[in-house]
């Protein structure tokens, strides 16, 4: 019996000193890596170690437990916020699925665009994401919050711009004349006055500083058929953090960056919110969510104009979240000739927080375009999110939630 002792005690040392061997050689292998001076290319060797290392480091962002070689990856690297569509052409999009946090709003005439947040599950393999589009202001108060420079990768954006003399709405100095753009949303002229955009900035703009191979176009990303010119940008998540760390970029972002708190599971018993609908806009049905609980997961399934959400990627799965933000913003618009909107993100506002089967009604509050949205309970109290996805809904004030 003793030597049957001795034998367990022996055998699950082996087992302990295996694991540790396993995740520290994986790290010593990124480690190597990183220190030679390279990107992506060498990641295949660490990244072979992840399916077989245990989940034991959490991300910044949402709380995700991930392994030790997906750290190491982040580490190197700092958030990247990416413009993605969500116009019916464009679905299922790219990627979606890998994001860590995604944010929703209204980008003109109730079309949806997203805000999608790489940073932790991205780091296990290369992302496809897209389609790619372009900037806006509310967008860019919100990746704001992630540090120090993050990239922010779009297609464009909405500027007063305007070089086409024979165009009517141009002037001789090369912009556009009075209301056709209002001053609030000029995206790319926020990029510059924030020293974000230039040809060796963050702000990664596929039609300007960041082309191939870090993003090209694919119009038949869906299907034989070609989409339509402006559905067809895609981006690779590696060669855009690469491009990101040869402009200094990299993984030295955190100093003055706040992360929300984060919890472990705690699903309602048999709980009565078994779904959560809402529309945008009343007239843009394609554009109306639902989410449904799924008891077994603590999650929500994600639905969008009736259909299930899903990524073109990784076997289409359906897109899932553990929470559910609504937050409720004031708008205004279309505020101008070319039917821009804005969105008040900075301020506060009230604001629903859907996780473990449950719902919390409170407020949220960003002080100032840098500065962390929060998000507080009836009491005052700042709320914590279930580990995992957070998926950030910017639903116009008023706008009726049914659960």
């Amino acid at each position: 019996m003793k030597n049957l002792i001795n034998s367990k005690k022996v055998t699950l040392i082996a087992s302990f000193l295996g694991l540790y061997l396993l995740a520290s050689g994986a790290s010593w292998l990124f480690f190597s890596y990183t220190q030679g001076g390279a990107t992506s290319t060498g990641l295949g060797s660490a990244r072979s170690q992840i399916a077989s290392l245990p989940k034991t480091e959490e991300c910044p962002l949402n709380g995700g437990m991930f392994t030790t070689v997906e750290r190491d990856i982040w580490q190197a690297r700092r958030p990247m916020g990416v413009m993605i569509e969500n116009h019916l052409d464009s679905r299922p999009q790219s990627g979606l699925s890998r994001a860590d946090i995604i944010y929703e709003a209204v980008a003109e005439g109730g079309i949806t665009r997203f805000l999608a947040l790489f940073y932790c599950g991205a780091a296990a393999e290369n992302v496809t994401i897209g389609p790619i589009r372009s900037a806006r202001i509310y967008f860019i108060n919100w990746i704001s919050e992630y540090g120090e420079g993050p990239l922010y990768v779009h297609f464009g954006g909405a500027n007063n711009i305007c070089t086409n003399k024979e165009d009517p709405a141009c002037l001789s100095n090369g912009t556009k004349r009075r209301g056709v753009v209002d001053p609030r949303v000029m995206a790319i002229e926020k990029l510059i006055d924030m020293g974000w955009r230039h040809s060796k900035g963050n702000a990664l703009d596929g039609g300007a500083n960041a082309g191939a191979p870090a993003i090209v176009r694919d119009q038949y990303r869906l299907s034989e058929t070609p989409a339509a010119w402006e559905h067809s940008a895609v981006g690779s998540t590696d060669l855009l953090f690469d491009l990101g760390i040869e402009r200094g970029f990299d993984g030295n972002w955190d100093s003055g960056f706040e992360p929300w708190s984060f919890t472990e599971d705690q699903p309602a018993v048999n709980s009565d919110i078994k779904s959560i609908k809402f529309g945008f806009w009343s007239d843009s049905g394609d554009y109306d969510i639902e989410w449904t609980y799924d008891e077994r997961s603590n999650s929500y399934m994600r639905v969008n104009g009736g259909k299930p959400h899903t990524d073109w990627e990784f076997d289409k799965p359906q897109l899932s979240a553990k929470n559910v933000v609504i937050q409720f913003i004031e708008e205004d618009g279309p505020v101008d000739e070319e039917k821009h909107m804005y969105y008040e993100t900075v301020g506060s506002g009230e604001m629903m927080l859907f996780q473990n089967g449950a719902a919390i009604e409170g407020t949220w509050e960003k002080e100032s375009q840098y500065e962390r949205t929060k998000f507080y309970d009836a009491e005052g109290q700042e709320v914590g999110f279930v580990k995992g996805v957070i998926w950030i809904e910017a639903v116009p004030e008023g706008n009726t939630i049914e659960y």
